[in-house]
């Protein structure tokens, strides 16, 4: 399986964004997705997760009220919705694909892939 992001940008706070993870195979769907950021400067964060059949998503603090994770299966696609931008979420966004929603924290591991991430920059 291969991991593309795409969606990123340059947008000014209060603004949104769509962050989409497509990937290749025939195996996305038994996957879970997560998305994490990597702000200058700072190590990289946990975003959101979501489980292979959508059911269950996780966020992180700093974003729970303003992202929301969702997935379509027939597409092979993860999205990132995120509303209400703020300059601290400026970052390269990038997608994991994990056997389970507990590999996919801020501690991940078992990541089975990782994809090329994607430019958010948020302008204050």
């Amino acid at each position: 399986v291969q991991l593309q992001a795409s969606g990123g940008g340059l947008v000014q706070a209060g603004g949104s964004l769509r962050l989409s993870c497509t990937a290749s195979g025939r195996t996305f769907s038994s996957y879970a997705m997560g998305w994490y950021r990597h702000p200058p400067g700072k190590e990289r964060e946990f975003v959101a997760a979501i489980s292979w059949s959508g059911a269950v998503t996780y966020y992180a603090d700093s974003v729970k009220d303003r992202c929301t994770i969702s997935r379509d299966n027939a597409k092979n696609t993860v999205y990132l919705e995120m509303n209400s931008l703020k300059y601290e979420d400026t970052a390269v966004y990038s997608c994991a694909a994990a056997p389970s929603t507990e590999n996919l924290n801020t501690r991940p591991f078992g990541i089975h892939f990782w994809g090329k991430g994607t430019q958010v920059t948020v302008s204050s």
